[in-house]
């Protein structure tokens, strides 16, 4: 695989160009009808009644259509408002998040019924201002959505639960494995964290994340149960290199990481990081089977790939 500047590179200035839109120069593998539209707008009916969020539309994910079809859908728990300001990141960001809608849970339960889901991914904001981060709503969730959809797969996509305020006399990293713990012992079908990126780019892309801290919780789980299979995912495009991505599959494999998803990052508008370069289809590929070689159980990789893609095919 060739690492040097493709003929696709967009240059930051063409993107930054006033009145400019971060779509205009899309290439033609990145686009992509929109779907069934009878399909989106009965998930959109149904969560807009109960006053629920999907990442699906908070995060205007380009598979939405195609996942609805296939009764998949990505539910985005304790509100739409982030507490962290991830550079990349579409979700709402910069101001105080809701409090907690305490019939959230039932909702989404219900939501899932009504949608006859077969697979549900649970994945949420991040809510550092939560004692634990919000682990306990995740498993709440799982409860109500098992009461009464026997036969529906969790999935989970978590964040790393770092922030809340950790129990006295222990410390952050503890407060963070308890936390991964109480997710844990609730048995998802797969518990989901994504590190987003290679190592050097964390600082400018996850603002208040870290990579060491993101591989724990996936190490964690395998630690508490080995049997749930892990996954992540890396977002391509903001300048890293083959070699780097490849160093961070070969990392995630070593904290017993399952599964892998690989995507190109579609700039969500010009307040946020720009592309840096679009890979192409081919150079997708050529990761896949990189990461097949590596071991990985189930690898997704492609330009329109997302965390939730075809997640309950394995």
């Amino acid at each position: 695989m060739n690492n040097p500047t493709p003929i696709n590179h967009l240059p930051i200035s063409d993107l930054d160009a006033p009145g400019r839109s971060p779509l205009a120069s899309l290439p033609p593998w990145l686009r992509r009808p929109i779907g069934n539209a009878s399909d989106i707008s009965t998930v959109q009916k149904i969560i807009k009644q109960r006053q629920i969020h999907t990442i699906c539309e908070e995060g205007r994910c380009p598979n939405r259509g195609e996942c609805y079809a296939n009764h998949t859908a990505t539910f985005l728990l304790m509100g739409p408002t982030c507490t962290r300001a991830c550079a990349f990141c579409q979700v709402d960001k910069g101001h105080a998040p809701m409090p907690l809608d305490v019939e959230e849970p039932q909702k989404v339960a219900e939501s899932v019924k009504l949608l006859g889901l077969r697979y549900v991914v649970l994945t949420s904001v991040a809510r550092d201002d939560l004692a634990d981060g919000g682990a306990a709503w995740f498993v709440a969730t799982m409860e109500a959505i098992r009461q009464l959809n026997l036969n529906t797969q969790i999935e989970v996509l978590t964040p790393d639960f770092w922030g809340g305020r950790p129990r006295e006399g222990m410390s952050s990293q503890d407060g963070q494995f308890h936390r991964v713990k109480t997710v844990v012992e609730a048995k998802p079908a797969c518990y989901n964290h994504n590190i987003e990126t290679v190592q050097r780019l964390q600082g400018v892309v996850r603002r208040g994340a870290q990579y060491e801290r993101s591989l724990d919780v996936l190490r964690f789980v395998k630690e508490l149960d080995a049997t749930i299979p892990t996954k992540s995912g890396l977002m391509l495009g903001h300048g890293e290199t083959e070699a780097e991505i490849v160093a961070a599959m070969a990392d995630l494999r070593a904290v017993g990481c399952d599964r892998l998803t690989l995507g190109q990052y579609m700039r969500p508008s010009l307040e946020h990081l720009p592309v840096q370069k679009y890979w192409t289809p081919q150079e997708f590929d050529e990761l896949g089977a990189i990461a097949q070689n590596l071991g990985f159980t189930q690898v997704r990789s492609g330009p329109l790939v997302r965390s939730s893609y075809h997640a309950g095919e394995v």
